[in-house]
């Protein structure tokens, strides 16, 4: 379990950001595999699930995870909310005690997010799709109007693709440029290949936002020594499915 040194700083919350080690599933998604949606044995992964909340707190409810779906929608759960049904979302919110919430990725980025007056937390799946629809400040927005202040609210980058392992083709950078042609700065051309840099491309809209207070986990999910799950690894070796990362956060 990794984590972030500014986030730790808080103990009225927990949070981590999991590798694939230390569950029990098989294979290409030995070991610690927390996606329901992938073509494991499922049996394992809530094994898996099990074993990731326990390292938060044994005594929490279960995680809350969403049906994910590339997108910039968002859910929101307070004690009124009625969660038994999977969401089909890319985020979720909330400030219920001892509910953790978690994000699963395979090489996006997980965005972990805290407000330190208000006791509000939020966890966001962010892939160049979603973060390009607005999932970011539709988040932070959302949380603004609950009584968060940008002052008070850490975000953390997970573990992600870096710059050096994410080759993209002419026509993904064109789009980025149509939208905003400063987005140039996140494009770098080597041996006539494109690569793009997610993590940067976030942190910049985290700052657009206002939101100065900022941490981010450099480890590139791609690289097979680093040890987690990667849907471009796992294409590059023609694998026909893949495991996927778990990270989350929760109130104490």
């Amino acid at each position: 379990m990794i984590v972030s040194k500014k986030l730790s700083k808080f103990k009225e919350i927990r949070h981590g950001f999991f590798n694939k080690k230390g569950g029990c599933s098989n294979g290409i998604y030995s070991s610690l595999n927390c996606g329901l949606g992938s073509n494991d044995n499922k049996k394992k992964v809530i094994k898996n699930l099990r074993i990731v909340k326990n390292k938060i707190n044994r005594y929490s409810k279960n995680i809350f995870l969403l049906h994910q779906i590339h997108s910039n929608k968002f859910v929101f759960i307070d004690k009124n909310s009625k969660h038994q049904k999977k969401k089909k979302a890319d985020a979720v919110i909330t400030d219920i005690p001892r509910l953790p919430i978690g994000i699963l990725t395979a090489d996006c980025a997980p965005i972990l997010i805290y407000d330190k007056q208000r006791k509000m937390i939020g966890a966001i799946h962010a892939g160049w799709k979603g973060a390009y629809k607005g999932i970011i400040s539709k988040v932070i927005n959302f949380m603004i109007k609950k009584g968060c202040e940008k002052k008070n609210i850490l975000a953390v980058i997970g573990p992600c693709i870096s710059q050096k392992s994410y080759k993209v083709k002419e026509d993904f950078k064109r789009k980025f440029l149509k939208k905003d042609k400063r987005n140039k700065v996140f494009f770098k051309k080597r041996k006539n290949l494109i690569y793009f840099d997610l993590s940067k491309y976030l942190k910049l809209q985290l700052k657009s936002l206002k939101i100065t207070n900022l941490d981010t986990i450099n480890i590139d999910t791609f690289p097979k020594k680093n040890n987690f799950f990667s849907a471009r690894r796992s294409l590059h070796l023609n694998h026909d499915d893949y495991g996927r990362n778990i990270s989350l956060i929760m109130i104490n």
